[in-house]
């Protein structure tokens, strides 16, 4: 009799701008993604995993069609292929920082247009075609939407206007370009086959590497707080944290103190920092958190 097989969950992972932030976020999650030289097959150190790379503008039609049991690609992607497919979880984060990203219409500063329907009859130049021709249909406002291949922006001067993708906008302004309105807001998605999600272990594994990817996300917003404080201080000291925190609270050897331990805000830290020092806290100590699992 043969050996059985083992089962394998097929995951796609977004090559190109996301690839990095990607690899990152599964490795603070747990897993170690490896991927031989020049190949886009990728190895997991988990036996039921495997993947390949395809770009994120591909992904959910890979996944729609079964050639992958799930995988990581834009919201903005989902609509412009109209893929049928399970999103099972927002994950926030970009390629830059954990945020949204936006496809903006965009014209020079010198333009005279300031709304969409000052378009009409003009040329948009975009990699998000079917987005933006729903964009201006639902305004009935009749343009020609034109097929980008990358480098956007530089064709601002020779179109009418373009639809492009921004985390922040700056490199938009560091180009002279202006942003009329937003035509599509994304984020990056965990999405799966309707087939795969059907198979009891697969729906299982699909929904692990989600939880473990968010609490990732959620772990790279937090910082653990460890310190020492005097009872006499201590509801002071607990007077200066965030209102919904509920720190633990622990006896130390010595009955007149206690050691006091909370997970804040990365970004609150250091305000906090001080002001926990300044109401009786001592040997203040500060940890990043790899995963906060709710």
């Amino acid at each position: 009799m043969a050996p059985q097989q083992p089962r394998k969950l097929m995951l796609g992972i977004p090559k190109g701008s996301l690839q990095e932030s990607t690899l990152d976020l599964f490795a603070r999650a747990g897993y170690t993604i490896s991927a031989p030289a020049r190949s886009y097959t990728l190895v997991f150190d988990d036996d039921e995993l495997t993947g390949m790379m395809f770009r994120a503008q591909e992904m959910s039609r890979y996944v729609e069609d079964g050639v992958l049991d799930a995988g990581i690609t834009g919201y903005d992607w989902i609509v412009e292929n109209g893929s049928d497919v399970v999103e099972v979880a927002e994950l926030i984060y970009a390629k830059q920082q954990l945020g949204k990203v936006q496809w903006v219409l965009a014209v020079p500063e010198e333009s005279k247009v300031r709304c969409p329907e000052d378009l009409a009859g003009g040329i948009v130049a975009t990699e998000l075609v079917n987005g933006t021709k729903k964009f201006f249909a639902a305004r009935k406002v009749d343009v020609k939407v034109e097929f980008s291949y990358g480098a956007t922006e530089a064709k601002a001067r020779l179109v009418d206007g373009i639809v492009d993708v921004t985390e922040t906008g700056s490199s938009l302004r560091a180009n002279g370009l202006r942003i009329v309105e937003t035509v599509l807001t994304s984020s990056t998605r965990l999405i799966a086959n309707k087939a795969a999600m059907k198979e009891d272990w697969k729906r299982q594994k699909i929904e692990n590497i989600a939880l473990l990817l968010k609490a990732a996300i959620a772990g790279r917003q937090k910082v653990g707080l460890k310190m020492n404080v005097a009872r006499a201080n201590l509801q002071a000291v607990l007077n200066e944290l965030p209102a919904e925190k509920s720190p633990t609270v622990s006896a130390l050897a010595d009955p007149a103190w206690v050691a006091l331990e909370v997970v804040v805000e990365e970004k609150v830290e250091r305000d906090l920092i001080p002001q926990l020092k300044r109401a009786g806290a001592t040997g203040i100590i500060t940890y990043p958190l790899n995963k906060v699992i709710p």
